[in-house]
């Protein structure tokens, strides 16, 4: 059980900062009003609503003291998981809209 109480507050922290990064990306395209960037401010809403929910259920793992600790740390595994593929696709669309 120790070792995976270490994996946790990494992903705690890695999901804040990702968070954060969706944040100015999604200021960013706001800001410089890109008329493209509809579907990469949806993916961006939807990385920084699982990145949000990764930091909220990894920090519950960390403060939980009984049987639930293993299910927060999985539905934070899986919902960063999810987090990190939407940055994927957002990084894709706009290194393609760059280019064209």
């Amino acid at each position: 059980m120790k070792k995976n109480k270490k994996k946790i507050p990494h992903i705690l922290n890695t999901s804040a900062t990702l968070l954060g990064l969706c944040f100015v990306v999604l200021t960013s395209l706001k800001v410089n009003k890109f008329s493209e960037g509809s579907i990469i401010d949806e993916l961006t809403s939807f990385a920084i609503i699982m990145f949000l929910t990764s930091c909220v259920f990894s920090y519950l793992s960390i403060r939980s003291i009984n049987q639930s600790i293993q299910r927060f740390e999985k539905v934070a595994d899986i919902v960063f998981l999810l987090g990190l593929f939407f940055l994927f696709v957002i990084t894709m669309l706009v290194t393609f809209n760059f280019i064209e």
